[in-house]
């Protein structure tokens, strides 16, 4: 049985979301910084331990707010914004943010406040990792890492990971834990092996 994994990608522009993405799915990285505008959908499989898992990767542009709680049934606003067309219905929030500028931690620091406070009560808690991106640039670092991870961690309790697009450095690791985070048994493993199935779909992929 294969399933689907349906994953947001949100953060200021300019914190190497997409770099990441694109990292992630065909190995590739470019200097030219070229900014989101508008949704992307990527659709690639992945063989986790063994078992197949088909991912939906949505890479959204910059957002000015996390679409409000839907009532009483659907979200006219949700759907009349393009932009943030299908962003409640996710099963984890990837939320990056630049480890050289402080405007883009407070981005994602909003962002994710405003997905609990719109998170529909009843429901089971929606799995959200912050991603220090541009590792690579540590020097220019604007926040110390400890401080970081200690309030992500303890406080907000969300998953941590610092990365860099450029080199392709945690990048894996960033969608392993992702995996296990959003509650696949089967990838609960200490040793988690993740590789790609057949040519990441190269295809599958939407703008909208």
């Amino acid at each position: 049985m294969v399933a689907t994994f349906k994953i947001a990608v949100l953060g200021a522009q300019g914190v190497g979301k997409s770099a990441i993405v694109r990292q992630f799915l065909y190995n590739e990285f470019s200097e030219v910084c070229v900014p989101t505008t508008a949704r992307r959908v990527y659709l690639p499989a992945v063989v986790m331990n063994g078992h197949v898992h088909d991912l939906q990767i949505m890479d959204f542009p910059p957002i000015t707010a996390f679409p409000p709680r839907l009532i009483p049934l659907c979200t006219l606003q949700e759907w009349a914004d393009v932009c943030c067309r299908g962003l409640r219905s996710v099963h984890a929030y990837i939320l990056v943010y630049d480890i050289c500028c402080f405007d883009s931690f407070e981005y994602i620091k909003t962002i994710r406040q405003q997905i609990l406070e719109t998170r529909v009560i009843g429901t089971s808690e929606t799995p959200i990792i912050i991603v220090g991106n541009k590792r690579d640039l540590q020097r220019g670092r604007v926040i110390p890492r400890w401080n970081v991870s200690n309030l992500v961690k303890k406080t907000w309790k969300c998953g941590y990971i610092e990365c860099s697009a450029k080199y392709n450095w945690h990048i894996l690791l960033l969608f392993s834990e992702l995996l296990k985070t959003v509650g696949c048994a089967r990838c609960k493993h200490v040793h988690t092996t993740i590789r790609f199935q057949g040519a990441l779909r190269r295809n599958r992929c939407t703008i909208m």
